[in-house]
């Protein structure tokens, strides 16, 4: 286990969770600039195909009306109002789970345990609070993965609110990856990163996982969409990985994954199963090695250098040609 960049004290945060309602603006179109919506109640706009969800901690009607009028290409929708908790599927609270110890960043932590890896984590509007099966799964399999010897580096396909980068981080890998397409959770991710001091260890990027596959790591860690999983592991990158960890995955994905995996020179060590429903695979490739050797060197950067370029900023667009 590293200890070299513990995060900040959890004794400085104290409070309760800033976004106990949201009031939410469903619009046709995306935003060309954020520069008129009010700062002191705006929390972030979710981006999905051609739509944008705006989140406020306070009704902002009018804001959307004038926000409507200087850019004409957006057209209001609907509009939805609801608890933070529910939106996140439940309430967020501190946790601990393994090795870590998961800190909401609002909650007033006047000790925190000596034996647990603390990792502040502010979910803000992303999935990927620890709470769902499928990521407490993960976390067990970076356990696994780090088990004997911390791999050097890691790549995070999916990253959501970074929580499985800055796991392995916080168990002693030095150059973690962190993706994401959807522009707010690598915000949020890269928010994260900043609040447990890993700035040297983790990089955030936007863009697609399959655009970066190819990226030189020790260990793949991919919880993302089923059409996705199918481009990774067929994937010539996907080789090149000495170990993986697959997951979000239903029964009937899980099994045609499994199926793609035994063409390969891919074992699985162990899986997890919730309810018959959430699958979860750790495996290793054997021949990781040669594959490396058969890359052709591509424009794809590799970690560190990820690092040394994105350490200055609040998230990094990276665009493959």
């Amino acid at each position: 286990m590293n200890d070299a960049q513990s995060p900040r004290s959890a004794r400085e945060k104290s409070g309760t969770c800033p976004y106990d309602d949201l009031y939410i603006y469903h619009l046709n179109g995306r935003l060309t600039s954020q520069d008129k919506i009010p700062k002191s109640s705006f929390i972030g706009n979710w981006e999905e195909d051609d739509f944008s969800f705006l989140f406020f901690s306070q009704p902002a009607f009018e804001d959307i009306q004038n926000l409507l009028r200087t850019q004409p290409q957006l057209s209001y929708i609907d509009s939805y109002h609801m608890p933070y908790e529910q939106w996140q599927g439940t309430a967020f609270s501190s946790f601990d789970h393994g090795p870590f110890q998961i800190i909401a960043p609002w909650e007033n932590h006047t000790r925190t345990r000596p034996d647990k890896l603390a990792i502040i984590l502010d979910p803000g509007l992303v999935f990927g609070t620890g709470t769902h099966p499928t990521t407490r799964d993960c976390l067990d399999a970076v356990q696994l993965a780090c088990r004997s010897h911390s791999p050097n580096s890691a790549l995070d396909l999916g990253t959501g609110t970074g929580i499985l980068a800055l796991a392995t981080a916080r168990l002693g890998c030095q150059l973690n990856l962190a993706v994401d397409l959807n522009l707010l959770a690598a915000a949020t991710a890269e928010r994260n990163v900043r609040l447990n001091c890993h700035e040297q260890q983790v990089a955030v990027v936007q863009g697609y996982a399959e655009d970066f596959i190819d990226c030189p790591a020790d260990l793949l860690m991919a919880n993302v969409h089923y059409e996705v999983m199918q481009k990774l592991i067929r994937s010539q990158g996907f080789r090149t990985k000495k170990c993986f960890i697959l997951s979000g995955l239903m029964r009937s994905e899980a099994k045609q994954v499994k199926i793609e995996l035994e063409r390969l020179p891919a074992k699985i060590l162990k899986s997890w199963t919730h309810e018959g429903i959430w699958h979860t695979f750790y495996g290793e490739l054997s021949d990781w090695k040669l594959e490396n050797e058969r890359m052709p060197v591509n424009h794809m950067p590799d970690v560190k250098n990820l690092l040394l370029t994105t350490k200055d900023t609040k998230y990094t667009k990276f665009e493959t040609n």
